[in-house]
């Protein structure tokens, strides 16, 4: 048989369950918020992952053109030392050249 409850039991059952409502209702929207918030941080840190690659490549690059740059310098003063060595080793010939009486 079942057992009839007063308007007042019904009342503070009603507000339990409003209370609770409210409160998994908070819980939800908060983690709605928290969900968001992480979805923004996934979107920055894929932009932020793109843009090193690209800084990154940006870099090798860049580093290939200094050694090229490098490189040149390092090259006309070889050549620049090489012509002053051939210069000085013609005069030496020549000035031998007329002490022998060659020239």
């Amino acid at each position: 048989m079942e057992e009839n409850i007063t308007r007042h039991e019904f009342d503070a059952v009603m507000e339990r369950l409003d209370a609770e409502n409210g409160r998994q209702n908070h819980r939800l929207e908060s983690a709605e918020n928290d969900i968001k918030a992480l979805r923004a941080l996934h979107v920055a840190v894929e932009k932020l992952a793109t843009n090193m690659e690209r800084m990154f490549e940006e870099q090798r690059k860049q580093g290939a053109r200094l050694e090229t740059l490098e490189s040149r310098d390092g090259e006309l003063w070889r050549k620049i030392v090489g012509y002053a060595l051939t210069a000085g080793a013609g005069f030496l010939l020549a000035a031998l050249m007329r002490q022998a009486g060659i020239f």
